[in-house]
C-alpha cells in the first residue's frame, strides 16, 4: 500500500462499514487486518466487519472488534412487515454477538438527550423495553419461564445532569452488577441513504458524541468492567459531507461535458480535497459551526426504529418473547 495515502478522517461517521468503504476508496485494495462478509436476507443486507489488529484499528479509526450492520432501505416507509423482519434479524445478530446464559443479567442504557429528537433514540428504546429485574427479585412466579433479569436507564447527557454518562454507568454497574451492558445511541453517518435504514451492533463499546465532534468518555469493557454491546442507528449527517458530495457530483458533470483534456478538467483535478472541505467549513461556521442535518419526518422515523430495536432486545434477552409480539408485554 502506498505510504502517502491518508484516510479522510475529517469525514465523520460512526459506522464501521462506511469507514471501511472510505478507506478502500483511498487505497483501492483490501485493508490488512480487516475482514468483511455480506449476506442478504430478502430486503435486508447484513455486513459483518471484523477489525483484527491495532494497525487496522488505527487506520480505520475504529476499535478492534466485531461490527455488524443491518441495512434495509424500505424502513424509510411505513412498512410493518419489514420492521418485524428487521427486528427478528436484529435479534439473531444480537444473540450471536453476546453470550447469554440462563441467568445472565442485562443492563440497557439509552444514551442521548430526550429533548432533542435526533438524539432521543436511546431514551425512546428504554421506554419500550420489558424490564424484569425487579419482578424476578420480588415475584418471579408472575413471569414464569423464559425471562432474564433486565434493567434499563436513560441517564441523560452531561449538559442536563452535570455528570459524565460514563461515570453514572460506572456507579450503576457497581451497584446493580449486571453481566452485560447494552448501550443504545443515535449515530452519525457519512451517507444520506443510511439515515434510519441502518442498524449497527458492535462488541467494542461506544464513545457518545464522537460522530458529531462532541466526544465524551468511552463506555466500554475497559471503563465499565463488563462486556459492552453498542447498538446505534444513524439519524444525522454532517452538512459539510452533503455539500462535498454535491460539489463532487457537479464537478464530475462539468468534467464529462468539457472533456478530460480541457482546462476545466485540469483546474478541477488541481483542487485538493482538504481545500474544498476547508472552504465549506469556513462558509458554514457563521451558521453555528458544524451543522448536522436530519430528515423532516425525524419524529416518526425515531419512533419506528426505537420500537424495532426495543422489540429485538426484548426477544434476544427473553426467550419467551417473540420480537414481533413484544408490544403486548409493554406497559
Amino acid at each position: 500500500m502506498p505510504e502517502n495515502i491518508v484516510f479522510k478522517r475529517n469525514i465523520r461517521t460512526d459506522l464501521a462499514v462506511e469507514a471501511r468503504e472510505m478507506l478502500m476508496g483511498e487505497v483501492r485494495e483490501e485493508i490488512p487486518g480487516v475482514t468483511a462478509q455480506t449476506e442478504t436476507f430478502d430486503e435486508i443486507t447484513v455486513t459483518r466487519v471484523s477489525v483484527d489488529t491495532p494497525e487496522a484499528a488505527e487506520r480505520m479509526g475504529k476499535k478492534q472488534g466485531r461490527y455488524v450492520t443491518l441495512e434495509a432501505p424500505g424502513l424509510r416507509q411505513k412498512n410493518t412487515p419489514l420492521q418485524d423482519q428487521v427486528s427478528r434479524r436484529f435479534t439473531k445478530e444480537l444473540v450471536n454477538m453476546v453470550e447469554l446464559q440462563e441467568n445472565t443479567s442485562v443492563l440497557v442504557v439509552g444514551l442521548g438527550n430526550w429533548n432533542v429528537t435526533p438524539d432521543a433514540l436511546g431514551p425512546r428504546v428504554v421506554e419500550d423495553l420489558l424490564v424484569t429485574r425487579h419482578i424476578l427479585q420480588m415475584e418471579p412466579e408472575t413471569l414464569g419461564e423464559g425471562f432474564r433479569p433486565l434493567a434499563a436507564i436513560a441517564p441523560g447527557v452531561l449538559g442536563i445532569t452535570g455528570v459524565e454518562t460514563s461515570e453514572i454507568i460506572q456507579g450503576l454497574v457497581e451497584k446493580v452488577k449486571p453481566d452485560i451492558l447494552i448501550a443504545v445511541d443515535a449515530l452519525a453517518a457519512r451517507n444520506l441513504n443510511r439515515l434510519h435504514t441502518t442498524i449497527q451492533l458492535a462488541d467494542t463499546g461506544i464513545t457518545p458524541g464522537s460522530g458529531v465532534g462532541n466526544k465524551r468518555l468511552a463506555i466500554d469493557h475497559e471503563t465499565i468492567g463488563i462486556p459492552v454491546i453498542a447498538v446505534g442507528v444513524p439519524t444525522v449527517v454532517d452538512a459539510v459531507t452533503i455539500a462535498d458530495d454535491l460539489i463532487n457530483h457537479l464537478l464530475g458533470e462539468i468534467m464529462n461535458e468539457a472533456g478530460e483534456q480541457s482546462p476545466v478538467h485540469a483546474v478541477v483535478r488541481s483542487i485538493a480535497e482538504g481545500d474544498k472541505r476547508s472552504v465549506m467549513e469556513e462558509v458554514l461556521t457563521p451558521y453555528g459551526g458544524r451543522l448536522m442535518v436530519t430528515p423532516k419526518d425525524i419524529d416518526t422515523l425515531v419512533e419506528d426504529v426505537s420500537r424495532l430495536i426495543a422489540g429485538g432486545i426484548n426477544a434476544a434477552v427473553h426467550p419467551a418473547v417473540e420480537s414481533s409480539e413484544a408490544g403486548k408485554y409493554l406497559h
